[in-house]
């Protein structure tokens, strides 16, 4: 029906217009384009200055009236585009048919659903400006080329049967690496860091879909041996499995012993293999001349965390001769926040190479990929002046610890929980109606986690409360370790003292009971951290009480509030807020951080390092009261606040209204 080797050997047609006499009602369409005779584009039109969710619930009514009619090909339409002329965005038939199932589950239009505009794209160039102008969307994403490129190359079909078409920073990474690639195997460059490069993609915005997805199109490159895709052992799941499995049938395994690694290294029909890197480190160690090691080799690093900068990557470089190294981050390491003894890798570049391309949190908040923060600063500690710091700093961690602050903490988030999670509002989620969201208290270490743990049962108990809590933690021999990375998440409890060994034995069994399990703190440790990261994702857990655990890399876009007890900064800052920004449906509109400890400078470090120094205004939401009366902002500029406009409205503008001139006009609609 297509041929994606040679995409110029397909034929494309344009027709408008189009009449469908077999529906419900007559209907014509728009603009079709056809690949060789096949409707796999529709693009919906609407006029300048008609909202273009207009074009989208029209597309809504073809599917429900029409496209199954007659012949039912346009069932098969891949990608939908919509405009009003000022702006256009395109996305994929799931997205839509997804919103449809959503909405006829809940039994009406008005419900709130997780598939809907919300996850329609702008196209934009590779520097990230969106080309939103209907004409100019044209020109670009309509060039044959790029159009069968993102049909046959840039489309994806998940385990849940769905069609995601990739955004515009997506494709750009791809070809970025893939263009370097080429280039280092042409120059001879392999086995240097002139080979690689590294992709800064900020948390949220799809990295894993990204690198699995140029893992898989390197594959296809005629020179390239084998490509390893390296991922961290906490993220290689049944979840993420199941979905290596839909891109590439038993390219993932989460065996943890090396021998099927090797079978799959050995295997010359497995060209994409999804390892861990521990895996991987084991394997080099136990195979030093394994012939691999003379191939070319692509390693791809899902998320490249300073872990991955020291042994194990020496390790990897040193047995590998012809490889190409690639590394995806959310936070990269810059000479500002990096750290560690001299003669270590300290930078992403350092350890990776080049940038190869750039998405900010500011960009994904600028596109509506990610959400704002909405942040409070609650204080919990009065400090005295002139006091000697160290005697300070020692005095501030008992006050932190002291029994009498937990309590109110925990009084506060209990009385806050339902305004901060918007119990309130009900959605749909999975086909289930659900109320609200859910959260993640971080607390800065595992006794700290023991006290919150009983402090919230106790509460609970005594005001009637029906919110369902968990606690998860490991032993880390680094855990008041003020560096701004999270060291790497071990399942190792076994290091964990007889006090917290019991207590954690004690909330798993709690847990158990809760949800109808049987986990222990031994070797079914592994097993109730999935369990909760399931169940965080359902919504079935309310709030979630961890020290590092949870904090990078996992994804529920149930979760919307990070209640923080715990000194976070840079990488580690970024990377913990983020847990709370993905985009789930049009009740989430930001992620919520309450603060219990004073991170307002970490906080615009981290900002100004990993956006930029003006990002603040986009990135974090300020309270009701500056958007209702004004605020000054941090470059001392004034902006008016909704009574000031308001009062102006009114003043300059009195009912019935009536217009003098066409400048008039303007001033009413620039108001």
């Amino acid at each position: 029906l297509i041929d994606k080797k040679n995409i110029h050997n397909n034929s494309m047609q344009v027709i408008n217009q189009y009449e469908e006499e077999g529906g419900h009602h007559d209907t014509r369409y728009d603009v079709t384009i056809l690949v060789n005779g096949l409707p796999l584009i529709h693009i919906e039109l609407k006029r300048r200055g008609v909202p273009i969710r207009e074009a989208f619930n029209q597309i809504k009514r073809y599917q429900r009236d029409s496209f199954w009619a007659s012949c039912g090909l346009y069932e098969f339409i891949q990608i939908f585009v919509i405009s009003n002329g000022t702006n256009t965005k395109y996305f994929s038939n799931t997205t839509r048919e997804s919103h449809i199932s959503e909405m006829n589950k809940s039994g009406g239009s008005k419900k709130k659903t997780s598939n809907s505009f919300e996850f329609t794209s702008y196209w934009a160039d590779a520097k990230n400006r969106i080309i939103p102008e209907l004409e100019d969307f044209t020109k670009t994403f309509f060039c044959k080329h790029t159009i069968l490129n993102i049909l046959t190359r840039y489309c994806v079909y998940t385990s849940e049967e769905l069609l995601l078409v990739m955004r515009p920073y997506q494709i750009v990474a791809a070809e970025r690496i893939l263009n370097r690639i080429q280039i280092a195997t042409n120059y001879k460059k392999y086995g240097t860091v002139e080979a690689g490069g590294y992709i800064w993609h900020t948390t949220g915005s799809g990295k894993t879909l990204t690198s699995f997805k140029t893992a898989q199109l390197a594959t296809k490159l005629t020179d390239i041996d084998k490509v390893l895709f390296v991922v961290d052992r906490k993220d290689l799941d049944y979840q993420t499995i199941k979905e290596y499995d839909r891109f590439e049938k038993g390219a993932a395994n989460g065996n943890r012993s090396t021998k099927i690694l090797i079978e799959q290294i050995e295997n010359e029909n497995a060209k994409i293999i999804v390892t861990t890197i521990q895996k991987l480190d084991s394997f080099i160690s136990k195979n030093k001349h394994h012939p691999i090691y003379s191939k070319k080799v692509v390693l791809i690093f899902d998320e490249c965390h300073r872990s991955q900068f020291g042994k194990m990557h020496d390790n990897i470089i040193k047995a590998f001769k012809k490889y190409y190294i690639f590394g995806f981050t959310g936070t990269p390491i810059f000479s500002q926040n990096a750290s560690g003894s001299a003669g270590q890798l300290k930078t992403t570049e350092q350890a990776f190479g080049d940038r190869l391309h750039t998405y900010t949190i500011v960009n994904a908040i600028n596109d509506g990929n990610v959400l704002p923060f909405r942040i409070d600063f609650i204080n919990t500690i009065k400090y005295k002046d002139g006091k000697d710091k160290d005697v300070e700093a020692i005095d501030t961690k008992t006050a932190l610890q002291a029994p009498e602050r937990i309590t109110e903490v925990v009084r506060y988030i209990l009385e806050h929980y339902s305004q901060k999670t918007k119990r309130h509002l009900s959605y749909t989620l999975k086909g289930q109606r659900v109320k609200g969201f859910n959260s993640i208290l971080a607390v800065d270490s595992v006794p700290m986690a023991m006290k919150y743990y009983n402090e919230f049962k106790k509460q609970i108990q005594k005001t009637g409360s029906d919110l369902k809590i968990a606690t998860i933690f490991s032993f880390n021999p680094n855990e008041e370790d003020p560096d701004d990375i999270f060291s790497d998440e071990d399942f190792d409890t076994a290091g964990l003292d007889e006090t917290s060994r019991e207590f954690l034995d004690r909330a798993i069994l709690e847990y158990g009971e809760m949800f109808h399990s049987t986990y222990d703190s031994g070797k079914g440790f592994q097993n109730y951290y999935k369990d909760i990261a399931q169940k965080m994702k359902d919504r079935q857990l309310d709030l979630l009480i961890v020290v590092n655990m949870f904090l990078t890399g996992f994804d529920a876009t149930t979760l919307n509030t990070l209640w923080v007890d715990k000194n976070l900064k840079m990488h580690g800052l970024i990377q913990a807020f983020s847990r709370t920004n993905r985009i789930l449906n049009s009740v989430k509109t930001y992620g919520n951080i309450v603060c219990f400890r004073n991170l307002e400078k970490a906080t615009e470090e981290a900002i100004s390092l990993f956006g930029d120094e003006n990002a603040k205004g986009i990135i974090i939401l300020k309270d009701f009261d500056s958007y209702m009366n004004g605020y000054e902002d941090e470059n001392g500029n004034y902006h008016k606040g909704y009574l000031e406009f308001i009062n102006e409205l009114k003043r300059d503008f009195p009912l019935p209204l009536i217009f003098n001139s066409e400048s008039e006009k303007k001033e009413f609609i620039k108001l």
